[in-house]
């Protein structure tokens, strides 16, 4: 397998692991040790700091090496799940809520960091396969620590769950931090000057970015669909719960089988894109 797309791939299937702790495993387990619907609720707050990402973007892309930014957000993500093996959400929700919320914004430097990454890697031709890449990588981390934990939680345990994460991390830091392709990208950065102190303005970056037209809308559209779809993809998996299906075949069907056609999904379309490129794709689509 091509070194890159392999490096990628464990950058993206590490990043889609809080996703998937959080919108698939957190709800239910929560739900089963007896907390209310309102306090579930509460937990998506907990993806704040993905919403203020433009807010630090800027540093991570115009100060230091992309690979220092990830193998820091890594070493946060690692410790946070440390930290969290100590913890029970049945007598300790709020400790619990505040390194989840540190944990999706190291996942948030992290993401930055990854993308960067991606662009700086690819050529052209190898943008589509990237993509797959991205996805499916993505998708697979999701489903680790989503369904795939979810299956076997009632075995395992709360503490184990975050030990045996925080060992992935772990593993992907020691294989980034001797990555070739990660140590080529950092001499490059190294030698190029490109800090501007005005494109650091995140205020500024946002007004551009809503100057743009058509960017507004495109917001408001993104915001209600991801709205929706993350209303119905967290509650219908309790309202099942409720309903008598136990928590280890929510993490079989809802998580696993339900993500697995996603991923052959996303594939399909990656290896198409590859194919014909973006027009010829969507002109196929079209016909």
């Amino acid at each position: 397998m091509n070194p890159k797309l392999l490096l990628l791939g464990l950058l993206y299937f590490v990043q889609g692991m809080p996703y998937g702790l959080q919108s698939s495993l957190l709800p239910i387990y929560l739900r089963t040790a007896g907390l209310s619907f309102t306090k579930i609720s509460l937990t998506k707050a907990l993806y704040f700091p993905w919403i203020l990402k433009v807010l630090w973007a800027p540093f991570v892309d115009q100060f230091g090496s992309k690979k220092k930014w990830l193998l820091l957000s890594m070493s946060g993500l690692a410790l946070t799940c440390l930290i969290s093996a100590t913890l029970s959400p049945e007598t300790n929700f709020a400790p619990v809520a505040l390194i989840l919320l540190l944990m999706n914004f190291w996942a948030s430097v992290q993401d930055i960091a990854v993308d960067g990454i991606a662009v700086q890697l690819l050529r052209s031709e190898e943008v589509g396969y990237g993509n797959t890449v991205q996805v499916v990588g993505y998708k697979l981390g999701s489903v680790l620590a989503g369904g795939g934990l979810l299956a076997v939680m009632d075995v395992v345990g709360w503490s184990f769950l975050f030990v045996f994460l925080s060992a992935i991390y772990c593993t992907v830091i020691l294989y980034s931090w001797g990555s070739p392709e990660l140590n080529m990208l950092s001499k490059i950065c190294s030698n190029e000057q490109k800090t501007k102190i005005s494109s650091l303005n995140p205020w500024r970056i946002l007004q551009e970015l809503l100057s743009v037209p058509g960017t507004l809308w495109t917001l408001i559209f993104v915001l209600v669909y991801k709205l929706g779809e993350q209303g119905a993809t967290s509650m219908f998996p309790l309202f099942l719960l409720d309903n008598g299906m136990s928590a280890t075949e929510l993490g079989l069907w809802n998580g696993m089988v339900a993500m697995g056609f996603s991923i052959i999904g996303s594939s399909i379309g990656g290896i198409l894109l590859s194919i014909y490129g973006l027009s010829k794709f969507l002109n196929h689509l079209l016909i």
